[in-house]
């Protein structure tokens, strides 16, 4: 069913505000990432890397998402549209398996630091990622496996991709919905119920490890909290409706009427995974410092506009002592008032 005016409007607001706070904190966190690689490569560099990247990349696909929002249907050329629903759809998906691993990097090495160092190798975690990659695009291309079912072509007038209302992935067929509710369901359970399970274990053992220690500074609990705190916001508001709109279709043997209304939520993951970052790297921490730095270098005035502008303003400090001048011709006799 085509959005109505006022859900165009919500649409579009939430993908620009998405794009407009994404796009920057995302490209900060991937200069810093870079220049830390560069310097040092960490499993937990590397798997925020990748976080970082699946971001990028459902931001570089978004203003598809907005183009259809202004245009209230699928303007772009057909083959654009499942296209771009797999890097929308999977990127969400990655997003909550990077999340995953980075939990578990942590956890391990609160709970193991001895064990997990001599085992740490940036290769594993490449593998890693890697296979997350696979593992989120192989299920997520479903929007494919949609588009060959039978009955899905324009003809009927209910294609999932391009119907003769110029629909994308919308407005399913009964034949469409056998194959697409337990596909849904199932990626529900393995891409985010046994990922969000494993990271609720993985950071309450890390806080519980990191808060009982006399030796870890009050700052590093604070950055832990705030790490813990961020990412389970980011499961439980952005991925959680999404979710369970996926069992509830299931149950009732279609798509529920609020699942584009969940959907629109997950967007937000792009603009919120920035914080994780903040908390998750000391590099994130120093480029956003430099950063705003440099920004209020760029915003205050210039050395010598300052010196004229504060010139008249500048008073003394308290207990410095004030002179008083008086001019006799060229010379100028001054005495401190105490």
């Amino acid at each position: 069913m085509a959005p109505q005016p006022e859900e165009r409007a919500l649409y579009l607001s939430i993908y620009l505000l998405t794009i407009l706070t994404g796009f920057p904190t995302n490209l900060l966190a991937l200069h810093a990432l870079i220049r830390k690689l560069r310097r040092k490569a960490t499993p937990n560099c590397i798997l925020l890397l990748n976080l970082t990247l699946s971001d990028l990349c459902f931001l570089a696909f978004l203003p598809f998402k907005v183009a259809e929002a202004g245009a209230g249907r699928w303007p772009l050329p057909a083959f654009l549209c499942p296209l771009s629903g797999l890097f929308y759809f999977s990127t969400i998906y990655s997003s909550t398996l990077f999340l995953t691993a980075v939990s578990v990097e942590r956890y391990l090495a609160a709970a193991y630091p001895i064990l997990y160092k001599l085992r740490r190798r940036p290769a594993y975690a490449i593998l890693a990622s890697l296979g997350l990659w696979m593992c989120s695009l192989a299920h997520c291309s479903i929007v494919y496996v949609t588009e060959l079912q039978p009955g899905s072509g324009p003809a009927n007038g209910t294609s999932a991709f391009a119907s003769s209302r110029d629909l994308c992935y919308d407005d399913f067929t009964p034949s469409q919905l056998r194959v697409l509710l337990p596909m849904r369901l199932e990626l529900g359970i393995v891409l985010f119920l046994v990922p969000s399970l494993l990271t609720s274990f993985c950071y309450c053992g890390f806080m519980w490890v990191v808060v009982s220690s006399p030796h870890i500074r009050r700052g590093k609990k604070q950055r832990a909290v705030g790490l813990v705190a961020a990412t389970l916001a980011v499961f439980i508001v952005c991925f959680t409706p999404y979710n369970v709109s996926h069992v509830v279709g299931f149950v009732q043997r279609a798509s529920p009427a609020w699942r584009d209304k969940a959907l629109l939520l997950s967007t937000f993951n792009a603009s919120l995974d920035p914080v994780i970052f903040y908390f998750s790297s000391s590099a994130v921490q120093h480029s956003c410092r430099r950063f705003l730095a440099r920004l209020w270098g760029v915003c205050s005035l210039p050395p010598l506009a300052r010196k004229v502008f504060y010139r008249r303003t500048e008073k003394l400090t308290p207990g410095q002592p004030q002179e008083q001048c008086r001019g006799l011709g060229r010379s100028q006799i001054c005495c401190s008032k105490l």
